[in-house]
């Protein structure tokens, strides 16, 4: 292949002469550098870099470098160091272990403080009642109160338990005052009767509503959680002191009258409404000065009258069938007699006698 100048201007135009001139010479010298090199003497990265920009590596030194380096082994294990069992194991791709959390775990809330018990609370104690603590109620209407519990039983001095059926929701000063009650006043009047209480029949506690159920009326204190409706007390000889049985003696009611009167603000039972009439209501409502209210008609016992029953048949009486025929013939005969008198003639008035001149005085006769 030959090549001339002229050949190259005529191919070419003039203007980019210079140009493929400069870009020629470049190529030159860049192969003739790189083919003059030997190839494991090569510094750089890059075979064109002949301007020296890049980075040198030195292959053939850093690789010999590495060769000759010795690693380090471990050394031996002491004696005194743990067993492999007894050590932790290490945490595996950097997860942390379940029972230390992570820096990126948020840390937990602190729980909340526990609430302190108030001193009903702790003069309730399982020596008195069984009575566990409930959560606070927050009804709608204001229903509902706090320091609450359930009252299943009462404990006696003699560690027997009067069971209340069903258990009462009640507030801690109202269980309490209903406790104390049943120990302090109830079981004295058992043991006159000659036996010991068992149960209570809890009528009603706590329950939302108004006063008798009535619809609009104002809050009761059963929504308060501060009544209790009592009908009775069993005892353990199977007797019940019935407190609106009018069966029972009138002394054994009073008594029961006077101690809850003294010891509840309120007190309902017959004689207050017809809503009182088969139970009596118990509660501690907080009225000005102190007023209390004790409505309860200790109603006199029932009279106990013998029902009226037939005499027994004599022996000497004749059969009933004879003594049916004998009562026809008699009814007959004075039928006969009564009649016969009917159909006679009225006698005639009976006429003064004539006066003799001399006229007497008139007489009157006694009744």
């Amino acid at each position: 292949m030959s090549f001339s100048l002229p050949d190259f201007r005529r191919k070419w135009s003039c203007r980019g002469n210079m140009s493929a001139r400069a870009a020629m010479v470049t190529v030159t010298l860049g192969l003739s550098l790189v083919l003059s090199e030997p190839a494991h003497t090569r510094n750089y990265a890059a075979p064109l870099d002949i301007f020296g920009l890049g980075t040198p590596r030195p292959r053939g030194s850093a690789h010999s470098a590495r060769v000759s380096t010795k690693i380090p082994l471990p050394k031996p294990r002491p004696e005194e160091a743990p067993k492999a069992t007894d050590e932790a194991v290490p945490e595996a791709d950097g997860k942390p272990s379940p029972d230390k959390p992570g820096a990126s775990k948020p840390a937990e809330a602190a729980p909340p403080p526990e609430k302190q018990l108030s001193a009903c609370r702790l003069a309730l104690s399982e020596e008195i009642a069984v009575a566990p603590s409930i959560p606070d109620i927050d009804g709608p209407g204001a229903c509902g109160g706090e320091d609450l519990v359930r009252l299943e039983a009462i404990v006696l001095p003699d560690k027997r338990k009067v069971a209340l059926k069903p258990a009462a929701i009640l507030r801690c000063t109202m269980a309490s005052a209903v406790a104390d009650w049943v120990r302090t006043d109830m079981v004295p009047l058992a043991t006159s009767l000659g036996s010991t209480i068992t149960d209570l029949d809890n009528f009603d506690s706590f329950e939302c509503r108004g006063r008798n159920r009535v619809v609009g009326a104002m809050l009761s204190e059963h929504g308060k959680a501060n009544a209790l409706d009592v009908r009775s007390l069993k005892l353990a000889n199977g007797q019940s002191i019935g407190l609106t049985d009018r069966t029972l003696s009138r002394d054994v009611r009073e008594r029961v009258l006077h101690s809850v009167c003294s010891r509840f603000s309120t007190v309902l039972g017959p004689g207050s409404d017809w809503y009182h009439e088969d139970h009596i209501h118990l509660d501690l409502a907080q009225r000005r000065n102190g007023y209390r209210i004790c409505q309860w008609n200790v109603w006199d016992p029932l009279p106990h009258v013998a029902p009226l029953l037939p005499a027994d048949r004599p022996e000497e009486a004749p059969p009933r069938e004879v003594a049916a025929k004998s009562v026809g013939v008699k009814d007959r005969a004075n039928d006969g007699a009564n009649d016969q008198e009917s159909a006679k003639p009225a006698a005639a008035p009976v006429k003064p006698a004539a006066d003799s001149g001399k006229s007497k005085p008139a007489t009157k006769k006694r009744r």
